[in-house]
């Protein structure tokens, strides 16, 4: 069993926030194995599963992820190595993922959230780069990572996704 979660805030008025990654990757995802969100939250977080692969968009905001992580590992008994949080990150480029089998934070509260409630960092994580210094030196970090994606990122958009698809089917295999 596998459980592959998007960080991200829930409610539409969060769609294509760069906060929200996390949640449009899992999207993407289940859209090109044409799998359907069960609407009804089960265990803190909206829920698809592929044949022994679970994924999850926590309903909690984002700071609050781990609750849902945590509640799906306790429930299907699925150890942190099978766990692939993914989420945005402002400090690494546009279009860049990085991924990593367990690490620090990185100042992400989201993954602030999944440490505290698993115990440790001990756990995969894919990050999916938002940098964009032009922007990020006109606002705040919240309000850059609650912003939207910029038309020609959102361009590019389709590309980034498709390599994460390519990364979370390295993952579940």
């Amino acid at each position: 069993m596998k459980l592959i979660v998007g960080l991200g805030n829930p409610g539409a008025r969060f769609n294509f926030s760069r906060h929200n990654f996390g949640f449009l990757a899992l999207d993407f995802y289940l859209k090109r194995y044409k799998g359907t969100w069960k609407e009804k939250p089960h265990l803190g977080a909206i829920y698809a599963r592929l044949d022994d692969v679970f994924l999850i968009k926590p309903q909690d905001f984002y700071n609050l992820s781990g609750k849902a992580v945590a509640a799906y590992m306790k429930y299907y008994k699925i150890a942190s190595s099978d766990i692939l949080v993914i989420c945005d990150n402002f400090d690494l480029e546009f279009g860049k993922i990085r991924y990593r089998s367990s690490g620090s934070t990185g100042g992400n509260n989201g993954l602030k959230s999944v440490d505290q409630e698993l115990g440790g960092s001990d756990y995969p994580r894919l990050r999916l780069g938002t940098e964009n210094t032009e922007l990020r030196g006109k606002m705040s970090a919240t309000d850059f990572v609650l912003g939207k994606f910029t038309p020609e990122e959102k361009a590019k958009l389709p590309e980034i996704l498709d390599e994460v698809c390519g990364k979370i089917d390295e993952f579940i295999s």
